[in-house]
């Protein structure tokens, strides 16, 4: 699929001249690429839409174009099918252990509540809702009729869901970014960037808080911090029941994304460590949670 994908990106409609991409490893749903064209940078990724994971590429460019507006995003200089490219931001790529530091954390917070109120008035044409518990019951439909290993595990994670769901009660509906892993924010020195808008859509916000701890791994002390700073001026801040049901949801979410992934996923990935390493973290979480 890569030698493919890096043949398309170099085909792009959008070049001056012959160009040659350069894969740029890390992502688990595209093919990404560098390319130098007329002196410029860009970055490329290349992927088509993918129902199993509700992930269609013009959702993905209207979230893209207008966290760029809101100055979250690099700029998206080219759509066609099948590919979106951008301009390139030179700097480093966040890991865990940089999320939780304390500066980079509040930094962090900036950019998801801009996100949640900013990008919403650039947004053009028709865009997706991000629902966690309807993307794990069609994760559960998906699984079953693709015979996944995990079938007679099925049951027990769809009344885990319904569980969640009912903690969760009412939301407050933001337009989230919904995959805040480390990795997705870049630092170029001055400022953070915020990439990667596959799963973006209308939600709940606590599902991106819910995500950046539980992705990250912050403390129960980080992550007062994180929500009484979010809410801070909220007549109406949700119970925090409700908070750790949606952080145990994201966790299952992502559990099962990886076990789709398992079945339908033609990338190089170690599909079946990152299920183990996921699900490990959620039967933990939703222990504490039942517990509460």
């Amino acid at each position: 699929m890569t030698t493919s994908a890096r043949e398309r990106a170099a085909r792009l409609s959008c070049w001056s001249g012959p160009v040659d991409p350069n894969p740029v490893g890390g992502g688990i749903t595209n093919a990404n690429f560098r390319v130098e064209d007329r002196g410029d940078r860009f970055f490329v990724r290349i992927g088509e839409d993918i129902p199993v994971h509700g992930v269609m590429r013009f959702n993905e460019a209207a979230a893209s174009r207008a966290a760029h507006a809101a100055g979250l995003s690099p700029a998206v200089v080219h759509q066609e099918p099948g590919a979106l490219v951008l301009r390139f931001v030179e700097g480093r790529t966040l890991e865990a252990e940089d999320v939780r530091k304390p500066g980079t954390l509040e930094q962090i917070l900036q950019v998801v509540t801009r996100c949640h109120r900013d990008v919403p008035r650039y947004l053009r044409g028709p865009t997706l809702a991000f629902w966690v518990f309807h993307v794990i019951r069609d994760y559960v439909h998906t699984l079953r009729e693709g015979g996944t290993r995990f079938s007679s595990e099925l049951p027990r994670f769809t009344a885990a869901a319904e569980t969640l769901e009912r903690a969760v009660g009412r939301v407050e509906l933001v337009f989230g970014h919904n995959d805040l892993l480390a990795g997705n924010f870049i630092d170029d020195g001055e400022r953070l960037w915020l990439i990667d808008w596959d799963y973006a859509g209308w939600g709940s916000p606590l599902f991106d808080l819910g995500g950046l701890a539980s992705n990250n791994q912050l403390s129960p002390e980080q992550e007062d911090w994180l929500l009484d700073r979010y809410f801070e001026g909220s007549k109406d801040p949700p119970p925090r029941r409700a908070y750790l049901a949606m952080k145990c949801a994201s966790l299952l979410r992502e559990s099962m994304w990886s076990m789709v992934s398992e079945l339908h996923s033609a990338l190089e990935f170690d599909y079946v460590a990152y299920t183990t390493e996921n699900l490990t973290r959620f039967e933990r979480a939703f222990e504490d949670f039942e517990s509460q």
